[in-house]
């Protein structure tokens, strides 16, 4: 099966204590947060932050879009909270529309 890969991007708050806080409830997501991942089609998803910078890599099934995901993100009211929760650590980026968070980045290089 072929599968799809992303990089988005977003920033937390310039706090050093609320990004280690951020990176501690990273070690334990909540279970129903892991199940909406899969069940959206995402087979692999890694976070990797420098400083307050942000960069999720998503790995997808071919079936997978961002607007299936946030119509099933909608409905789920523990995704909903989780993301309430994350906002309090995370700020859009300067290029981001209103309420938008992750933001997809252009890949420029690809070594082949």
């Amino acid at each position: 099966m072929t599968t799809q890969k992303f990089c988005l991007a977003l920033d937390l708050q310039e706090d050093a204590n609320l990004i280690e806080e951020y990176k501690e409830l990273h070690k334990n997501v909540w279970p129903e947060i892991i199940d909406s991942i899969k069940d959206s089609g995402i087979t692999v998803m890694d976070i990797y932050c420098t400083g307050n910078r942000l960069f999720m890599i998503i790995e997808a099934r071919e079936d997978f879009t961002f607007e299936k995901k946030a119509a099933l993100d909608s409905e789920n009211p523990k995704v909903q909270e989780w993301e309430t929760l994350m906002w309090k650590f995370q700020q859009a980026l300067p290029w981001a529309k209103p309420g938008q968070k992750w933001i997809l980045t252009e890949k420029i290089f690809d070594l082949k």
